[in-house]
């Protein structure tokens, strides 16, 4: 029988496979749909899409370094009991080691990992320990030194905060000091020039609205607004932070005293801007039982 795009599209829906995995099925079962049904969830691949709906916000990042390129990966899980599970930490260090030779996200989820892609694997993964999982998100970095730093470890290179720093030179313990430093204050960017100008203008105009409630004449305005806007600039950009190693420095000062200049860096947070839906105890029950 011949497996045609809307059979494929129809069992996608059904079960919320992938599309390979649903035309697989369906040539398995010779296009008969509830055996294709069957196929998957013996598989394990409908258990994982039942699985997809669930918000994942805990989960790990991980960093990896190699020469002059360094990455960092969040994996996320539903919950953090899954994050001190050595077969899924496994996973997740494997995920960032293969990172290292991709470009960006969607190049990661399709690259070979033991002889399946990474969004196999990690499809596989949900399976077997009966979570929903996610590759979210993907930072890479070069630099003439990357060194990393994770925070709140849980295994070797992989924890709730991940930390890149790139350096100009050689000097890798300044370069972990600045990444501790970066973990803590969570810089918007590394100066003014690489801030959105849209985020910028906005903050500006803030601060108009600000000064204006004042009362104060325009022309006051305006110079009180180049003060404030120095300070905003202090806060929120690295190399003018006042360095928490040495708060007498900012950043880009103690850089210099080092001998480097840090050219770019990556913070990646578990969990970062993920909404989670609360729900009484009575609705969770309702759905583990659903």
């Amino acid at each position: 029988m011949a497996i045609t795009a809307a059979m494929v599209k129809e069992l996608r829906d059904t079960t919320g496979a992938g599309m390979m995995d649903a035309k697989k099925a369906l040539t398995e079962t010779a296009g008969d749909m509830d055996a294709a049904v069957d196929w998957l969830r013996t598989k394990g691949l409908a258990k994982a899409a039942k699985k997809s709906g669930r918000t994942a916000a805990e989960g790990l990042v991980a960093v990896a370094v190699s020469g002059s390129v360094g990455v960092a990966v969040e994996v996320n899980s539903e919950t953090d009991f899954v994050g001190k599970n050595a077969d899924f930490q496994k996973m997740v260090s494997g995920i960032a080691q293969v990172a290292l030779g991709a470009d960006d996200i969607d190049a990661l989820k399709a690259a070979d990992m033991n002889g399946k892609t990474v969004e196999q694997t990690v499809t596989d993964a949900i399976a077997v320990i009966g979570e929903n999982m996610s590759v979210r998100r993907m930072a890479r970095i070069e630099g003439a030194q990357v060194v990393s730093y994770v925070h709140n470890a849980a295994a070797t290179d992989m924890g709730s905060i991940g930390v890149l720093v790139a350096l100009s030179g050689d000097n890798a313990a300044f370069g972990r000091q600045v990444a501790m430093h970066i973990a803590a204050t969570n810089p918007a960017a590394l100066n003014e020039a690489d801030l959105d100008p849209a985020i910028v203008e906005k903050e500006k105009q803030v601060q108009m609205d600000i000064a204006r409630e004042s009362g104060k004449p325009e022309q006051v305005i305006e110079k009180m607004i180049i003060g404030r806007m120095k300070k905003y600039m202090a806060e929120v950009t690295l190399v003018n932070q006042q360095f928490v190693v040495n708060p007498d420095l900012t950043v880009g000062a103690a850089a210099a005293e080092a001998g480097v200049e840090i050219t770019g860096f990556v913070r990646l947070e578990k969990g970062e801007g993920i909404e989670i839906e609360k729900e009484d105890f009575a609705a969770e029950v309702a759905k583990m039982n659903a």
